[in-house]
């Protein structure tokens, strides 16, 4: 067993991980939902760094709020999948092509 290979490794491990650190902290998307009545922007971390609501859509019937919930809840859904899109570009650029989602099966 070669450790100096081992080391090697675990070292490109660690400064791909460091990397990919500083990519998730360098992204941010804007997802949104119902023709751009609901915007969330979010970070590479998925945390929510912002909601902006359209006016027009602020009513004062129950189901005027439960159509603002689920279009909150979709533009957030929206900004994740973004998040994940630039993410995984990013991973891939680092990895040379590499895909390590599709080797895991996911």
């Amino acid at each position: 067993m070669d450790f100096g290979k081992i080391k090697e490794m675990m070292e490109q491990a660690k400064l791909m991980q460091q990397q990919m650190e500083q990519a998730m902290s360098q992204v941010q998307v804007e997802g949104s939902a119902g023709a751009g009545a609901v915007t969330v922007q979010m970070n590479g971390h998925k945390q929510v760094l912002h909601v902006v609501l359209d006016p027009a859509i602020a009513g004062s019937g129950t189901a005027d709020l439960e159509m603002l919930q689920d279009l909150i809840a979709s533009a957030c859904n929206d900004a994740t999948r973004k998040v994940d899109e630039a993410l995984q570009g990013k991973i891939s650029g680092a990895l040379g092509g590499l895909n390590l989602m599709n080797m895991l099966g996911k």
